[in-house]
């Protein structure tokens, strides 16, 4: 499920912006994007569980965090990661 949803994501115009503003790849802003999702869940810091899941650096996971909106941005991404939101892209279109 959770391909399906970043495959959507794929050369999406809304994730190369966000890669090329925090300086990653579309595909590293996928990864991270579903680790922040998965982690937004569960308790403790979401961008050091998903930093320690992707071995991206927290700086640029915090920096996404922000273009989204913050924290509580990342609910709806958590959502779509669970198939309850529609999917990724559109979704971002909203935050960014």
């Amino acid at each position: 499920m959770l391909g399906g949803i970043l495959s959507q994501a794929a050369g999406n115009s809304t994730v190369a912006g966000l890669a090329a503003k925090v300086g990653l790849t579309p595909q590293q802003v996928e990864m991270a994007l579903a680790a922040q999702g998965s982690a937004h869940k569960q308790p403790g810091d979401t961008v050091a569980q998903a930093a320690q899941q992707t071995g991206l650096p927290q700086d640029k996971l915090s920096q996404i965090v922000g273009h989204l909106g913050g924290e509580g941005a990342l609910g709806p991404v958590a959502s779509m990661i669970e198939g309850q939101a529609g999917g990724l892209t559109g979704a971002l279109g909203k935050f960014l």
